[in-house]
């Protein structure tokens, strides 16, 4: 029931009461909750009711309904019809609408079906009003006209660079450009929903390339947001000013997302029923965000891992067991991805694709390399556990390339998933040294050396192998060319023939700094 909400944390993030909340649940916009025992460090209860995460959305919905002038009865009635699929109140009129609502207001808020999808008629692509989702990194992944047009007047979706999308550079940026202060109340809006996710360092990186007087300005309206509340479920008053001076309030409403916080402005004088609905499908619009985000670029790390010999070892098993093995290696090599940043890409074969994407928050080249490292013991614990599970000597390995550069980053999406793609050589270059690694080696590029501090470098050894007459010589904090470390082999340099000339190096381990010396050369055995 990890993904459920208790009634407890229902009540603390919507403010209702437990009796409201229980006549809710009596008129049936609630569904009735599972009851069950407490997770740990709740004290003082033997047995709390869990509900879905949706019904938070649903109350947001009650609330607006009732600004609208809707009575309880009405609003379960809605609820009611929504839950037996028939049309939602509100979605045709009546006299009452025609009147304009109990209170003389009218909805604002106009549909298309243009963008209708499953059993949703109204989608994120009909939001007639101010919108936009801002990742953890405090940058736009999905804006709509109207945000463009009134929140931040100017075309976001072409800024290319996610950078130079982050959401309160552009409000400073436009707010600079204009007479009024209305943009202060935003950018002090978006400090109030999003502050949890800014610690002082990242405050100050978000000051970076900030005249004096500008990140002065900033850290006041920061200082002057409201408190967080216990939990990020916000439903905010705000004005916005036209071009043409004229004022419009406004409810923000958010929804919270693993990828982000997604900015809902919603007109005061009322709102479609429909568009509630949609609202309430949280795991769609989660999807329809997803599937609409706008390709960025980004500075990314690139992870390429293959299984080695895999044509092989398939032949050498039953389909059943070979699935077994290939499931069995994706689940424990997963949470390590998880941990370090990774983001799953689509690759071909029994291999594993990653990127790690920059932020202003740790080091994403180290993560990957850390995170390559920490895979191969993984898969070495693995390997050993099949071996005596299928009393076969082969031994598993992941052989693993990793590059870094700059490159368009997006989502490409079929009729049911949604995938994230990377475009260009950065790509291309690691799965080639995934194949040029033996053994479970973690072969990377000159540049991406060269973009770690002095102390992040310190932390790992990494070289060259050379032969001399007693074997091997390691030559630590060295590069080579890919044309000379394969130039004994034709066959095997037809595959970097269009790269030859670039220098990549071995990554053979942590240094552990109690015990590893640092000369830069070292005599290992053969």
């Amino acid at each position: 029931m990890s993904d459920l909400i208790t009634s407890k944390e229902i009540i603390e993030k919507t403010g209702i009461s437990r009796a409201t909340l229980n006549n809710y649940i009596k008129l049936g916009i609630l569904p009735k909750p599972i009851v069950g025992r407490p997770r740990s460090g709740q004290q003082g209860v033997k047995q709390i009711g869990y509900f879905p995460p949706e019904s938070l959305e649903y109350i947001f919905k009650v609330k607006l309904l009732k600004n609208q002038g809707h009575s309880i009865a009405d609003i379960a009635a809605i609820f009611r019809k929504d839950e037996e699929g028939s049309a939602p109140a509100g979605s045709q009129a009546s006299p009452q609408d025609e009147r304009g609502g109990q209170d003389g207001r009218q909805s604002r808020v106009k549909v298309s079906r243009a963008c209708s999808t499953g059993n949703l008629s109204v989608t994120i692509c009909d939001i007639d009003s101010p919108a936009y989702l801002v990742n953890h990194n405090f940058e736009i992944e999905w804006i709509n006209k109207p945000a463009e047009d009134l929140i931040f007047k100017q075309r976001v979706r072409s800024l290319v660079d996610i950078e130079s999308r982050n959401v309160f550079r552009l409000l400073l940026n436009q707010g600079l450009g204009s007479t009024g202060k209305n943009w202060q109340e935003i950018i002090t809006l978006n400090f109030t929903i999003l502050q949890k996710a800014i610690d002082k360092d990242r405050l100050s990186n978000l000051f970076k390339g900030m005249t004096r007087s500008e990140s002065e300005l900033m850290q006041g309206l920061f200082e002057s947001r409201k408190p967080a509340g216990r939990d990020a479920f916000y439903h905010l008053p705000v004005s916005v000013v036209a071009d043409d001076h004229s004022r419009k309030t406004y409810w923000v409403h958010t929804m919270t997302f693993r990828e982000g916080v997604f900015f809902v402005f919603l007109p005061d004088d009322g709102i479609n029923s429909e568009f509630l609905d949609m609202l309430t499908h949280r795991e769609k619009v989660i999807n329809a965000l997803l599937r609409n985000r706008m390709p960025s670029l980004v500075s990314l790390g690139v992870l390429v891992a293959d299984l080695q010999d895999s044509v092989k070892i398939s032949a050498e098993l039953l389909p059943g067991q070979y699935f077994e093995l290939i499931n069995g290696l994706w689940e424990v090599v997963g949470p390590t991805f998880e941990r370090y940043g990774g983001i799953y890409g689509k690759h071909a074969g029994d291999g594993m694709l990653y990127y790690f994407i920059h932020k202003n928050d740790g080091n994403y080249l180290m993560n990957a390399l850390d995170c390559a490292l920490e895979i191969r013991e993984v898969v070495s614990e693995f390997s050993s556990k099949w071996r005596a599970k299928k009393s076969w000597n082969n031994e598993l390995f992941l052989n693993t390339g990793i590059n870094e550069g700059q490159e368009f980053f997006g989502t490409i999406h079929s009729a049911r998933n949604v995938e994230f793609t990377a475009l260009g050589d950065t790509i291309n270059i690691a799965g080639r040294l995934s194949e040029f690694a033996r053994n479970g080696e973690i072969w990377t590029t000159k540049n991406l050396i060269s973009k770690l501090s002095q102390e992040e470098r310190e932390t790992i050894c990494f070289g060259i192998y050379q032969k001399n007459r007693s074997g091997r010589m390691f030559i630590r904090d060295s590069f080579s060319r890919i044309s000379d470390l394969v130039a004994e082999d034709p066959q095997h340099y037809r595959h970097f023939e269009s790269f030859p000339g670039l220098p990549i190096t071995l990554i053979e381990k942590k240094v552990n700094h109690l015990t590893d010396h640092q000369e830069p050369v070292s005599i290992l055995s053969a």
